[in-house]
Formats: structure tokens, sequence, C-alpha cells
């Protein structure tokens, strides 16, 4: 409690509700209340997936004069910015439930057709910036590897100190998630998340996995590395 001010701590339990707030805490409250947030945190889920989630639901654009000014806030796990030692040996690899598993390079990923979109970030933390991304969309990559029957979700892995994110396939899906490469017209850089990121507008931030090194469909629901810490497994905004 002592890192949070009073203003922080409100913000912080609006944007991520009681689970969320009471592990920035630290604080478990007892088996009692541990339930009970467990179940508010379920239910903050499913009000997430089943009302404000819809494929017609779409974030709002802004023009490329609206772009905040000024650092936009980087974040990572890792002691220091992830950077990798031989860039040109990455390649994203894409498989689990899936018929057709694939490997993809990142000149590979950038010769598909891409999205670009300038939209409002959302963080965790309660700051908000705008800036314009460009990747592939997800939902183009899931049709190339071709999901098995059994896939009911998606895991993506980073090399950020294994950080990692579960995701419904629904949110997957929707037309603005997308793996991004570039960032206000330049490539990605490290501390952004660099080669490659999940990006989505309607999502809070610790969902959009950066430093990406694999996308794997699941049958069980995956959990998150803030999200096995009481963070809300949705994360919609």
């Amino acid at each position: 409690m002592t890192s949070l001010d009073r203003r922080d701590f409100f913000r912080l339990g609006l944007a991520a509700g009681p689970a969320a707030l009471a592990a920035a805490c630290q604080w478990d409250g007892g088996p009692r209340i541990e339930s009970a947030l467990s179940r508010v945190s379920r239910l903050n889920d499913w009000m997430a997936e089943h009302v404000f989630l819809s494929g017609s639901r779409l974030a709002p654009e802004y023009p490329v004069s609206e772009r905040s000014r000024g650092d936009f806030p980087s974040y990572f796990i890792s002691e220091n910015v992830p950077e990798l030692e031989q860039p040109d040996q990455w390649a994203l690899e894409i498989g689990g439930e899936v018929r057709k598993p694939l490997k993809l390079t990142l000149p590979q990923l950038m010769a598909l057709p891409k999205v670009t979109y300038t939209v409002k970030h959302h963080c965790v933390e309660g700051w908000t910036a705008v800036a314009t991304w460009t990747g592939v969309p997800v939902s183009a990559l899931m049709q190339m590897v071709d999901p098995a029957p059994a896939a009911g979700y998606l895991r993506f892995d980073s090399f950020d100190d294994e950080y990692f994110n579960g995701w419904d396939l629904k949110s997957a899906m929707h037309p603005q998630t997308i793996l991004a490469y570039a960032w206000n017209d330049h490539p990605l850089e490290p501390d952004h998340g660099a080669p490659l990121r999940l990006y989505s507008p309607l999502k809070l931030g610790y969902k959009l996995t950066k430093y990406l090194t694999s996308m794997r469909f699941t049958r069980e629901r995956p959990g998150g590395y803030w999200e096995d810490q009481g963070y809300p497994w949705f994360g919609g905004v």
C-alpha cells in the first residue's frame, strides 16, 4: 500500500477489478475474501466477454495529428530491455491445436496483408496514450494454420523473462487484434516489444504480450503472468 496513493488505489480498482487491487497490494485477505475476489474476477471476465466485446464493436480511431507527444512508457519484466542477440534468426512459431503449424520470419509476416490504425492505448496503471500501430491481423494467421476443433484458446509467449498471456478466440478474431511490427510509422523498437508484439485497443496493456516467440492454440484456458497473480483474465476496456 505504501507505493500507491489514494488516487492510484481507486484507479487500479476501477480499471482491473477487486482481484487485481488485492494483488497489487500483496494481500490475499484470507480464504473467505480470496474466494469472493475470485468470484468477482470471474464476473468481470463474463461481463467483458458478453457485454463489452462483440464483432461489431470497434475502438475509435484518431487522426495522426492527435498522437500523443513525448515518451510512450515502455514496460517489461526483465531487468533490462529484452533484445535478441540474433534478430535475423527470429521467427514466430504458430502451433498447438492446429492442422497446419507455421514458422514465420519477420519479412514473411510483413509481406502479408496489413492493418494500420491510430488508437488509444489503455494501461492498467491509469494512463492512456494515442499511437499508430501496423501489423498482421491475428484472424488472418488463424486462417492460415487452420485451428482444430479442440482449439478453444490462444497462448502468447515471449522472451521477456517467460512473460505470457492467454486469450479467448473471440477476442483474437476481432478485426482490430493484430501482431504489430511498427509503431508510429517506424519499425518497432526493443523498448516497445520488438520484433513483434500483440496489440488490441480493446484490451488493457498487460494483455498485449511483447517480444513474441510463439502463438499456440490450446484446449485448456491458459493463465498469464499477471492473471495468475489475480488480475482479470479478460482484461478488456
